[in-house]
């Protein structure tokens, strides 16, 4: 039996950031100095626990979230380090959905960059509240205020530091803790285990007391008794400062700022004991919101062990020994190890086998889990990512998650027979375990297609398949996901009939068909009046229509944003089925798509490159060859940051020529925009190229 704790001593928390803030380092720190671990893992040695598979190990990056569970001052940290890459921005996502805080981990002298923002972004949609940690304080460079200021201005956060860093000749020696007004010091012989407070220098005492005044301010505006205090000059305490700043933190009028060095182990410690204090338990967020699948009304339940049973399956893990493990967050009630649930979004039972609270990729069994749990279940059937768990007699059908479509695509082939056999089996583990991954069967070409968020996402796949599956496979050139799509009005119809002796086939449509707005999605809208056409035959209409969408017309891609209005038609009593309006729907939507002066979008992506300044007017002029478009650039510490908007098909290689153009020193990340209209001469080269296959 697991130690029991009272939710308000649960902390469910995620560590998020821009790739190589020090994300997995820090965590790694968090579960030496708890105990959890008796060795510090170290990401460039390959050790880190949090990065457990093989591919993180080798490439000293996060690829896909891991779970723990630590202790601290009385308190269960349930923890997710999550990937700072965008292709995995899928775990992020799933992850904040389910976390009560977040702490945000900024380089100190990378500051706010470009994962930082969609990982903040990320935050904003589910009201995640969060603190952040200004990592890296050791590095030439590291400003800490100038860290504050970008999470100001382009994050819109109200960042409040709590610390200041202590910097003698250039390095980091400790930090001024702006609520005790103590400085601590790290122990470096300990690892960073010991730590001492001691008096702020006198030199610094006017600073501190500044900075101090500023945080008083801040947090004053949310706390009437403190701004009573703080406008009379009366002393005011730590526990009262503390509690000002939860409540603040809690509802996202703050968001207070630390400050360290994870990999010279200081300021960890501390900023354990803010998670503690500033980050909120189970019992201080809102009751989860949902609809009663029976009522079709909302619905919420409370955060305890005495409300019914509702939890959200949040990630799919396939394991080795124990096979698929299905990650959930227990919202209300109690679940238990052999208990029956009900999956309110594929109306099914499942029995839960066991439940084990995961570290990394090793697993403790528990027997039971109860309101802010976080656990993973193993002997789930039919359950997959964000579908809802409950009290049959109780049902609730939480939010799911929000999934970002693929926007590159290569075509994967088995090198051998049993390859063959294999592949199959094995892809569908995979886009079970990740949304963001699709996979497709082109009838005419007999390829399969494989799709992701980016080169890097779909070369992990294709290396997990050789690893994990034993499946070896030959993959094409990356396709670029092209979206087609319709830019005026068009009235059509359309007739199928078919007379071969006996009976026939008849299905007559009108349609109208019109632009939706850019993002809005496709939309079938029926509007037969006096049964011309009769109601069973319109969900064929239907889906003939969104099947001919799927392949497109033009150049065989997806057409997006349109709105069909079925108004009329006519029937045969004898000759009309589902079939023949199948394909007289199909027929009046690529009809209409002909007529709607159908357009070509491609996937334009946000760039940001950082290189030393000397390389400015090369890589600038590069991006430009590119159909790049420059969007400004910045000083970032020593280097420069171009931001630019490039399409998707003229980024396959670029890693290998910014090395070359940079002799090695420039870096750059790349995430999707949007879609735009691909040009004429463009267009007709990808028509040719679909004609041809």
């Amino acid at each position: 039996m697991e130690k029991a704790l009272p939710k308000d001593r649960i902390r469910n928390i995620g560590i998020i950031a821009h790739i190589d803030a020090g994300k997995t380092t820090t965590t790694e720190r968090i579960l030496y100095y708890t105990g959890l671990t008796y060795k510090i893992g170290e990401v460039h040695e390959g050790t880190a626990t949090m990065d457990w598979m093989e591919q993180e190990r080798e490439r000293g990056i996060t690829i896909t979230s891991a779970t723990t569970t630590c202790f601290w001052n009385d308190h269960r940290i349930n923890i997710i380090d999550t990937p700072g890459h965008v292709d995995f921005t899928i775990e992020v996502e799933r992850s904040l959905k389910v976390l009560d805080g977040a702490v945000v981990v900024f380089d100190s002298v990378g500051g706010v960059e470009p994962q930082s923002e969609t990982v903040w972004r990320q935050a904003d949609r589910y009201r995640v509240p969060r603190m952040a940690f200004v990592n890296k304080m050791d590095k030439d460079g590291a400003n800490f205020a100038q860290v504050v200021a970008q999470m100001k201005d382009r994050l819109l956060a109200n960042a409040v530091p709590v610390q200041l860093p202590y910097v003698v000749d250039h390095e980091f020696i400790g930090i001024i803790d702006l609520i005790k007004m103590k400085l601590a010091m790290w122990d470096d012989d300990s690892l960073g285990s010991k730590y001492e407070l001691t008096d702020i220098p006198e030199e610094l005492m006017a600073e501190a007391q500044a900075a101090r005044e500023a945080l008083l301010e801040s947090v004053a505006d949310f706390d009437e008794e403190l701004m009573e205090s703080y406008l009379n000059a009366e002393p005011i305490s730590e526990e009262k400062i503390r509690k000002a700043i939860r409540a603040a933190t809690i509802n996202l009028s703050i968001v207070p700022v630390l400050l360290g060095t994870a990999f010279k182990n200081k300021g960890v410690q501390i900023l354990l004991d803010a998670v503690v204090e500033y980050m909120p338990s189970p019992l201080d967020l809102v009751d989860v919101e949902g609809i009663n699948p029976d009522t079709d009304e909302a619905d919420t339940r409370g955060p305890s062990d005495d409300e019914p049973f509702s939890a959200l399956a949040f990630k799919i893990m396939t394991d080795p020994f124990v096979g698929q493990l299905t990650y959930l967050r227990v919202y209300s009630g109690m679940l238990k190890t052999g208990s029956t649930v009900y999956n309110t979004t594929k109306k099914k039972r499942e029995k839960i086998g066991r439940l084990v609270r995961m570290h990394s990729n090793k697993r403790e069994e528990i027997s039971e889990v109860g309101a802010g749990g976080i656990v993973a279940a193993v002997g789930l059937k039919s359950t997959t990512t964000g579908d809802t768990l409950c009290d049959e007699n109780k049902p609730i059908l939480l939010e799911s998650l929000f999934f970002a479509e693929p926007v590159i695509s290569i075509a994967i082939e088995p090198k051998t027979k049993s390859d063959q056999e294999r592949l199959g089996l094995s892809l569908n583990k995979v886009s079970l375990e990740d949304p963001t991954f699709k996979v497709r069967y082109d009838d005419e070409t007999g390829q399969t297609l494989i799709s992701g968020m980016g080169e890097l996402h779909l070369e992990i796949i294709v290396d997990r398949l050789r690893r994990e599956f034993n499946v070896d496979a030959n993959v094409g050139k990356p396709q670029v996901a092209y979206r087609e799509t319709i830019t005026k009005n068009s009235d059509v119809e359309a007739k199928f009939i078919r007379q071969t002796g006996g009976r026939g086939q008849y299905g007559h449509v009108k349609i109208r068909m019109e632009p939706n707005e850019k993002g809005a999605g496709v939309q079938f809208i029926d509007e037969v009046k006096g049964g011309n056409i009769p109601k069973e035959f319109i969900p064929a209409v239907e889906k003939g229509i969104m099947e001919a969408s799927e392949t497109g017309v033009v150049a065989g891609y997806p057409v997006i944003d349109w709105i069909v209005r079925l108004y009329d038609g006519s029937y045969h009593d004898v000759d009309s089925s589902e079939i023949a309006f199948k394909v007289a729907g199909s027929m009046a939507f690529k009809d209409a798509v002909l007529r709607s002066k159908p357009i070509i979008l491609e996937p334009l992506m946000k760039v940001e490159v950082v290189i030393p300044e000397e390389f400015m007017g090369t890589v600038m002029g590069n991006l430009s060859s590119r159909r790049g478009r420059i969007m400004g650039s910045e000083l970032r510490g020593a280097m420069q940051a171009i931001k630019s908007e490039v399409p998707l098909s003229e980024m396959f290689g670029y890693a290998t020529e910014l090395r070359s153009m940079t002799e090695g020193r420039g870096t750059f990340t790349m995430e999707f925009g949007y879609y735009s209209p691909l040009p004429a001469v463009l267009t007709e080269d990808l028509k040719t190229n679909a004609q041809a296959v």
